[in-house]
């Protein structure tokens, strides 16, 4: 692609459980997560470190990756992904009951990203490691003479990953189809695998089932 590319859009976005065991990192019950919408992700970095000689500035060493703000937009959580993403426990009846029960777990977050260059569509799946959503807002309007698409914005916070080099993004090749940029990305999610698997610093993929 000797133009680069462009994004031109957002799909499929995907949660699953997180957990971690000596350097390796698993993931467990993913699923789809709504549809997506829009997606943005802004990287927190501590100050850079600048050295001072002869009454100017020497040597810069970059500030690091502290922490990022996920802000995903979509239609509504699937009720199942909403209640995992929020540490909701099973319940009875027809109620979801947010209350002292809920127990907020660390997840996987994927999505894929569209590209265009040359004239030419692509799709990349990227992976944020580690993430905590926040409670989430319901914004409804009522509905005048044409319908307003009213969407659901989702904020969780990015980690690092527990691995040794302590990776907090992946974002996989380009593929020339959706579909194969979407397996890419639930075979490195676990989804609809009952393999286990686990990802290193390195980022490689889970086993294959």
């Amino acid at each position: 692609m000797a133009n680069g590319k462009v994004i031109t859009g957002f799909s499929h976005p995907r949660v699953a459980l997180y957990s971690h065991s000596a350097g390796t990192i698993s993931y467990s019950n993913g699923r789809p997560l709504a549809r997506g919408v829009e997606v943005s992700i802004e990287p927190e970095t501590a100050d850079d470190n600048i050295f001072y000689a002869d009454n100017q500035a020497a040597e810069s060493a970059a500030g690091i990756f502290t922490r990022a703000t996920l802000s995903l937009t979509c239609d509504h959580p699937h009720e199942d992904a909403e209640k995992m993403i929020m540490g909701i426990p099973d319940q009875a009846g027809d109620w979801m009951d947010y209350d002292n029960d809920q127990n907020v777990p660390y997840v996987g977050v994927g999505f894929l990203v569209r590209y265009m260059s040359d004239a030419k569509t692509t799709y990349a799946p990227c992976l944020l490691y580690k993430c905590k959503f926040n409670q989430f807002p319901i914004n409804a309007a009522t509905q005048e003479e044409d319908i307003d698409w009213q969407t659901t914005e989702l904020e969780a916070t990015v980690l690092r990953g527990d691995t040794a080099k302590g990776a907090w993004k992946s974002i996989g090749k380009d593929y020339d189809t959706e579909s194969e940029a979407l397996a890419a990305l639930d075979a490195k999610m676990n989804i609809g695998s009952s393999s286990g698997g686990g990802l290193t610093g390195g980022g490689s993929d889970p086993a294959t089932p």
